[in-house]
């Protein structure tokens, strides 16, 4: 389990909120005591554009940050990162790359993602992920064939593990939102923020889902592709076969020595490789989550009708 601050998630949010829709990222840090990972404190990444030098300051960075909160007293141990999102849209190759880098060096880390779009709604948008075992050793050897996925029994829901959030405030900061309580009643003011436009949303997680599924037929197009290959090639291996068994024949009858029935010089022996399944697997991934997010939308209409 995942137990945050809230102060440390409202640092993150706020500078979310400030750059959206750019999205933002930041280191996290915190505990990791017995069985749950304490979350205590963060700071954002600085913005800028890619570059070998720009990176290296940026690493400068980090480290002199984990300095001064360290020269303070504060909790400097790296556990993970945040990062935003747009609509959920955050199940990507890099996502992938940046687990497999931190956790070479920290076995239990995080990433939280934040939804301010959604957040928005009036929903808390916030998912605790990490990459789970059986996908990182997969990963690590780049084979992501239909054979392997088949050995490992690995599909696209078992790539990410969420893992539970707790929220929670120290004793000082309950105290001071107690005091910061108004006694005065609720108007009519205060209800109608309560109207939250929700269409926008939906016509979003729409959008996205469109391209989703072209993304999906592009990579389904390719399998095909590889398929018909594979049925061409096995068949001139066939023929090829026919034809050389009827000439050992022959050859046979005439007392000659046979050919071998396999040249690896040929071209039609040559192993077609097979295409990685894991982008198909993170846009199912995707898919699944723009579809749960229409479906809650759904739910919550026909519940307030």
């Amino acid at each position: 389990m995942v137990a945050a601050t809230a102060r440390s998630f409202l640092q993150a949010a706020t500078t979310e909120e400030e750059f959206s829709p750019a999205l933002v990222t930041g280191q996290l840090l915190g505990l990791d005591v017995g069985s749950v990972l304490e979350v205590t404190n963060c700071f954002p990444f600085p913005i800028r554009e890619e570059d070998e030098e720009i990176e290296a300051e940026g690493a400068n960075y980090q480290l002199e940050m984990m300095r001064c909160l360290r020269e303070v007293n504060v909790d400097n141990n790296t556990v993970g990162w945040y990062q935003s999102t747009l609509l959920g849209s955050f199940q990507t190759v890099e996502l992938i790359e940046t687990f497999m880098n931190y956790q070479e060096n920290i076995r239990r880390c995080v990433c939280i993602i934040y939804d301010p779009s959604k957040s928005n709604q009036g929903v808390l948008a916030l998912k605790a992920l990490k990459l789970s075992d059986s996908f990182m050793d997969l990963y690590r050897n780049n084979n992501f064939t239909g054979e392997k996925l088949r050995e490992r029994n690995l599909s696209w829901v078992d790539i990410f593990e969420e893992i539970p959030i707790k929220v929670s405030n120290s004793a000082l900061v309950s105290a001071f939102m107690t005091e910061l309580e108004s006694d005065s009643p609720v108007n009519q003011c205060d209800y109608d923020r309560l109207q939250l436009s929700t269409n926008l949303f939906m016509e979003r997680n729409v959008e996205f889902l469109i391209d989703c599924m072209d993304d999906l037929s592009m990579e389904q197009q390719k399998f095909q592709f590889y398929y018909r290959n594979l049925s061409r090639q096995q068949a001139q291996q066939q023929a090829w076969l026919q034809k050389r068994r009827t000439e050992n024949m022959a050859r046979k009858a005439a007392g000659e020595e046979p050919l071998p029935e396999e040249d690896p010089s040929n071209p039609i022996f040559k192993p077609l490789p097979e295409p990685s399944r894991l982008d198909s697997f993170l846009i199912t991934n995707q898919i699944s989550n723009y579809c749960n997010q229409i479906n809650g939308y759904a739910l919550s209409l026909k519940a307030t009708s």
